[in-house]
């Protein structure tokens, strides 16, 4: 028998859309927008917006909806870290997801550059790819972490290609070290799911290589991220040092057993805080680096 459709209340979407993690897409965008040489206008305002609440309400939505089934054997679901919402309210969510993002979507597209848009679109098929039947690039491994880098490394890219600026060599290193930065964030996470992942059948970077392996993947990929920011110049070479924290915070569980993975939540609860220490190191350093006039 088929659930009744229902319309998903505010609080629900806001749920959804993960709200801790609204500032780890929009910061990204307005800050290399403004580094690319643009203003406080109304396309920096309206373009923050967007990847504020929009574009993590179509992410984690459309994830949400997908992931519905494996999400009821997940212990960590229900909370900040991922809603579980009522199987009436799915097409309510997809919908909300689609109405929201429409206007300022268009919007970004018309005001911005041929480079823009198309960075705009890759990033928005890879936020359905991520989780959509006939795609759900999250169960191939590798690719599932790929994916999610784009999700966060991505509206940096369209920041700085609507300020109209070509990425050269120093920006280019920057936004390697962030997406190097998101894999190994995505892959780390994946760990604690292994167990739920399994019992559901799917497939994914951690269900693969299993937890160890997984989490010494990521302690690489924060590496890369490290040795990537030491390319470029001072004082932004500082932030080479943030990636290193989040090697010490996985390094205990470069050896979890399987049938342990979800004890490396307690990683990933610090992580989650962790995202908003490094967000205020960021800004300092980039301030240092580019005094406002």
């Amino acid at each position: 028998m088929t659930s009744a459709i229902a319309r998903p209340s505010l609080r629900t979407l806001v749920s959804t859309s993960r709200p801790l993690s609204w500032v780890n897409t929009a910061y990204p965008f307005g800050a290399a927008y403004l580094l690319a040489g643009g203003g406080a206008d109304l396309t920096f305002w309206l373009g923050c917006l967007f990847f504020l609440i929009p574009y993590n309400l179509a992410m984690y939505g459309v994830n949400d909806v997908f992931d519905y089934e494996s999400d009821l054997r997940n212990p960590r679901k229900g909370g900040v870290e991922g809603a579980l919402v009522d199987p009436a309210e799915h097409r309510g969510i997809l919908v909300a997801s689609a109405v929201s993002c429409a206007p300022l979507l268009v919007y970004l597209l018309a005001v911005g550059t041929l480079a823009s848009g198309i960075a705009l679109v890759v990033v928005m098929f890879a936020v359905v790819a991520y989780s959509v039947r006939g795609l759900r690039f999250k169960e191939i491994p590798f690719l599932d972490s790929a994916t999610s880098a784009t999700h966060f490394a991505g509206p940096a890219v369209v920041g700085l290609l609507m300020a109209g600026t070509s990425p050269g060599a120093i920006a280019l290193a920057a936004l390697a070290a962030f997406f190097a930065w998101g894999m190994a964030s995505q892959a780390f996470g994946a760990v604690q799911d292994i167990g739920a992942d399994r019992d559901a059948g799917l497939a994914s970077i951690g269900t693969v290589l299993g937890a160890a392996r997984t989490v010494r993947v990521a302690i690489a990929l924060y590496a890369l991220a490290s040795a990537l920011m030491l390319l470029v110049p001072f004082p932004e070479r500082l932030l080479a040092m943030i990636p290193l924290g989040y090697i010490v915070n996985i390094w205990p569980f470069r050896s979890l057993h399987d049938d342990r993975a979800f004890e490396a939540h307690r990683g990933w609860a610090r992580f989650l805080w962790m995202n908003f220490a490094a967000g205020f190191l960021v800004t300092m350093v980039l301030l240092w680096a580019h005094p406002p006039i």
